[in-house]
């Protein structure tokens, strides 16, 4: 089931509660929407993987009745790059068949953003934000692109734009939406830690506030990544690995002068509860049973890193969806209600509706007055 907005909303100035809803900018209307058909959850039609499937389906089909454009390769071992370059290339069948692999992609992806248009909660959307590794890709951009073409031929008015940001960077930047302004205030940074089924990446977010106050111009100074899919480690040992990620960050911010602030912004898989802890979502994590009674990621980590620059260490959790959506804020404030998809290993999503509605336009009659 997707977590969403209960009748009860949390008071802006009460204090700040891990998997919120209402945020300091938007309200988090749900998130994490698990939709059945009679072949499973139909957000696994979008997922990364089902890419690669259509394309392994287009490569067999072709090859009964003659050689493989794509060569020996398994697709399984087709990096995304490989990709782009066989439809950029020069052997145009090669680049047909990707293509066609694109058209059944993003004929599944439309289907799936059709059935959440249709929940409660998304009826009023007016912009879908796509991020993920998969966006990060001239055939990832090129399936958004002609999903938003589909949904408007089906009479859907609607915007489906790849993510502003690179989707890593987006991931930690969101972070930064996850906390009140006063916390943020006299502070150049604060600590992200983007948490997911293959790979851990922390990083050093400067806000650059003076810039934007509404940190449109919030970059990743320095990150680190960590694929612990390659290493299968337990989860206390990951919980060690990730401490040291993030001292080493803090080390490499102060030295730089670049003082964050004592918060840490996790994005991480999964239905987050109040306390911090993971309801359901999270049997993908390195080590498995995150989301045991006895576990809670925000107490592990304070624990062990339980000052920052001499001040007590406050971390925050939020499902990663929600987080990477987050960062786009600054570009949503012209329309009022907005989600977001990202496409990696699962199909994650989460929509938003803006506190301040954007202004509309005013008529003639209203100019003149």
């Amino acid at each position: 089931m997707a977590k969403t907005k209960a009748r009860k909303t949390q008071d802006i100035a009460a204090p700040i509660i891990h998997g919120a809803e209402d945020l300091p900018s938007v309200t988090v209307d749900n998130y994490n929407i698990e939709l059945r058909d009679k072949d499973g959850f139909i957000g696994d039609r979008a997922r990364k993987s089902a890419f690669l499937e259509k394309l392994d389906d287009w490569r067999k089909r072709v090859s009964k009745v003659g050689d493989d454009p794509l060569g020996d390769t398994p697709t399984k071992d087709l990096s995304k790059k490989k990709i782009d370059a066989l439809l950029h290339g020069d052997d145009k069948e090669a680049a047909a068949l990707v293509m066609g692999a694109i058209d059944d992609f993003a004929g599944e992806l439309t289907h799936v953003l059709s059935r959440y248009l249709k929940q409660e909660n998304w009826k009023h959307t007016e912009r879908i934000v796509v991020g993920g590794g998969f966006r990060e890709s001239a055939v990832g951009e090129l399936a958004i692109a002609r999903a938003m073409v589909l949904l408007k031929a089906e009479g859907c008015k609607i915007e489906v734009v790849p993510i502003r940001h690179h989707p890593d960077d987006a991931g930690l930047i969101g972070a930064a939406h996850l906390m009140p302004a006063w916390m943020l205030k006299g502070h150049e940074a604060i600590l992200a830690v983007d948490i997911g089924g293959t790979n851990i990446r922390a990083g050093v977010v400067e806000l650059r506030m003076k810039e934007a106050p509404d940190l449109s111009k919030a970059r990743v100074w320095k990150s680190t990544l960590w694929r612990h899919a390659d290493d299968t480690p337990r989860r206390g040992a990951t919980i060690e690995q990730l401490v040291d990620m993030l001292k080493e960050l803090i080390g490499k911010a102060e030295k730089a002068k670049l003082i964050p602030a004592p918060l840490i912004g996790i994005a991480c898989p999964g239905i987050i509860e109040a306390d911090g802890s993971i309801d359901r979502g999270g049997q993908n994590l390195p080590g498995g049973n995150w989301e045991s009674e006895r576990f809670n990621l925000p107490e592990e980590l304070t624990k062990a890193i339980p000052e920052i620059c001499d001040h007590p260490t406050f971390v925050i959790v939020h499902n990663d969806a929600v987080v990477q959506g987050l960062s786009q804020i600054p570009f949503m404030q012209d329309v009022n209600g907005w989600g977001v998809l990202t496409i990696g290993t699962g199909l994650g999503n989460a929509h938003f509706t803006n506190r301040n509605a954007p202004e509309k336009p005013k008529s003639k009659n209203e100019t003149k007055r």
